[in-house]
């Protein structure tokens, strides 16, 4: 029982409160812990994106377990997912265990692909609305099979950028989806984007423990604030302005990765 005398109570209230984020947005994962853990606990970034993802994984099973319970997830959509991203995870896996980066080099790595990865999100977050528009006014539907490659290959770029970022999941890939299937109300888009998470952030997070860049103790205290935090945001999900968390969310972002980059 020593580690309970481990637990930190601050990383546990920044586990809930990116965990109510989680729930509501499907965004606020990697994009927001990851560089909180840098910033401001002075994580070194190969330790932040690691334990990260591990924490990410739990904490969007019990998200996805509150979408499941509300019938808000396109499952067939999260396997076409998985496709992409299981595969892109593994190779991005052993790319950076066969270069052998060590810590050193890895974090400078890392921490420039973070703040590049937390630009283009928020770039993403605040154009989502005329991509849309546009979208909806010009883009003449695709094929089905057009429309499964795509669903595909966006998996696995997203594996790509998270397994080196922890970033990209959430907005990346909410928005994508909104793209490739405007049928879809937003609150089941963001529940698919969540399920498909989960197998994404475990499979990269065990690999970042297999190359040694995980700290158990700091993903127990931020899992002790997330899962209720991720709880109580899923049955939030579409009640809160969604302009209002995406404004928020974007200005964060934009200040995380220029800190990250500059």
């Amino acid at each position: 029982m020593d580690w309970l005398a481990g637990i930190n109570l601050y990383h546990s209230l920044s586990g809930a409160l990116v965990g109510l984020l989680i729930g509501m947005t499907g965004v606020g994962g990697g994009s927001l812990m990851t560089p909180l853990l840098i910033l401001l606990f002075g994580m070194a970034p190969t330790t932040a994106v690691g334990t990260d993802l591990l924490f990410a994984s739990g904490t969007k099973l019990c998200g996805t377990a509150v979408h499941h319970k509300g019938d808000r997830i396109e499952w067939r959509v999260v396997g076409l997912l998985a496709l992409g991203s299981v595969p892109g995870t593994a190779c991005t896996l052993l790319a950076m265990k066969i270069l052998n980066m060590d810590k050193h080099s890895a974090s400078h790595i890392i921490s420039d692909v973070l703040g590049v990865a937390l630009l283009i999100t928020a770039a993403t977050m605040l154009a989502r609305p005329k991509l849309m528009a546009y979208a909806r006014a010009h883009v003449r539907p695709i094929s089905p099979l057009s429309r499964l490659l795509l669903t595909v290959i966006t998996g696995g770029v997203v594996g790509v950028i998270v397994t080196l970022s922890s970033v990209g999941a959430g907005a990346l890939g909410v928005t994508v989806l909104m793209l490739l299937y405007p049928e879809l109300p937003p609150s089941r888009i963001v529940g698919t984007d969540v399920a498909h998470a989960v197998p994404l952030t475990l499979i990269s997070g065990l690999g970042h423990w297999w190359l040694g860049s995980v700290d158990w103790l700091l993903l127990i205290s931020l899992l002790l604030g997330s899962i209720p935090g991720v709880l109580l945001g899923s049955h939030w999900a579409g009640k809160v302005p969604e302009v209002v968390l995406r404004l928020l969310l974007a200005a964060v972002l934009v200040i995380a990765g220029s800190r990250l980059l500059f």
